[in-house]
C-alpha cells in the first residue's frame, strides 16, 4: 500500500505547532508558572543569611569614644576587689543573666559575673532573639573587670588593652561584655555582625570584633535602657489637666517616648 500523501501547505503560509507542540507548550507555561508561585517567600533571608557582612574590627577611635562617653555617663573605673564587692552590695553592679539562652564561660571568676543594669537587660535581649533564631544560647566570655584584674590579664594577653591612663579597658566600668564567637555557625555569625552594627548605629553600643580571642567585644550605654520614673510616682495636677480630666472623666495617654517609638530600647533589640 502506497502511504497517504500529506497534504500541500499554501504557498507563504508558515505551518503552525503540531496539537501536541501546543499542548507541550501550554503545559511548561503553567509548570513554569507554578514554579514561580512555589519559590519560598523567604528566600530574600536565604540569601541575607549566606551572604557575610565585613567584620566589625576594632579601632583606637572606637576604643577611645567608649571611654569618652563612659566619662560622659559618670562610670567610674573599678579599682580592686574591695570596690567591685562594694558597687555589688549597692546594686550598681548586677549578675549576667544567665539563662538556657545565655551562659557563661565558666573559668570566669564567680565576682567577675557582674555588669551594669542595662548591659545585663542587653544581653538578656540579644540571648532571647538570638535562641528564637537558632535554638542555642550564646556565651559570655567577660564581663566586668578592676584596675588590678586587668594589670594582671595585661601580663598574659598582648590584646588587653591598658589598665590605667586616659583610655583604658571599658570593661573596668562594668558596662563591657565579650561574646564568645567559638562555636557560631557561618549564619550565627552574620546575624550577630547585622546585628550589632544596627545598634552602634543607632548609638545604643560601641562594638568591637576580635580575632585572637575570638568574641565580641560590646560596651553598652545607658540609652539602650534608659531610666523610668518609680511606679506610683504621677505628675503633680495644674488646675488645667485637672478640669480636663473632670471633664472627660479619664486620663489622657501621654504620647511614647523616642525609644518607645523606636522599639530599640523599650522592646530591646
Amino acid at each position: 500500500m502506497y502511504a497517504t500523501a500529506r497534504k500541500r501547505q499554501p504557498r507563504g503560509k508558515m505551518r503552525g505547532p503540531l496539537p501536541t507542540e501546543r499542548t507541550g507548550a501550554r503545559r511548561a507555561s503553567k509548570s513554569g508558572s507554578r514554579r514561580l508561585q512555589t519559590v519560598p517567600q523567604d528566600a530574600s533571608l536565604r540569601t541575607w543569611a549566606a551572604a557575610m557582612p565585613p567584620p566589625l574590627r576594632g579601632t583606637f577611635q572606637s576604643l577611645a569614644r567608649q571611654n569618652s562617653k563612659s566619662n560622659a555617663e559618670g562610670l567610674e573605673r573599678i579599682e580592686d576587689d574591695n570596690d567591685l564587692e562594694n558597687r555589688i552590695a549597692r546594686k550598681a553592679l548586677v549578675p549576667v543573666p544567665v539563662s538556657a539562652k545565655l551562659a557563661i564561660n565558666g573559668n570566669l571568676p564567680e565576682d567577675y559575673r557582674y555588669c551594669r543594669p542595662w548591659t545585663a537587660r542587653f544581653l538578656a535581649d540579644l540571648a532571647r532573639l538570638h535562641a528564637a533564631i537558632f535554638h542555642r544560647p550564646l556565651e559570655v566570655s567577660s564581663a566586668v573587670r578592676t584596675v588590678a584584674y586587668q594589670k594582671r590579664l595585661m601580663e598574659t594577653n598582648g590584646n588587653a588593652a591598658a589598665a590605667e591612663g586616659d583610655i583604658v579597658s571599658p570593661h573596668l566600668t562594668g558596662a563591657t561584655v565579650d561574646i564568645a564567637k567559638n562555636g557560631l555557625s557561618r549564619k550565627e555569625l552574620a546575624w550577630m555582625r547585622s546585628t550589632l552594627l544596627a545598634l552602634q548605629q543607632a548609638g545604643k553600643i560601641d562594638v568591637e570584633e576580635e580575632f585572637q580571642q575570638a568574641c565580641f567585644h560590646i560596651t553598652v550605654y545607658k540609652s539602650y535602657a534608659p531610666s523610668r520614673p518609680a511606679r506610683g510616682v504621677t505628675k503633680p495636677k495644674t488646675e488645667e489637666n485637672a478640669a480636663g480630666h473632670r471633664k472627660t472623666g479619664r486620663r489622657t495617654a501621654e504620647p511614647p517616648s523616642r525609644d518607645e517609638a523606636s522599639g530599640i530600647a523599650s522592646e530591646g533589640l
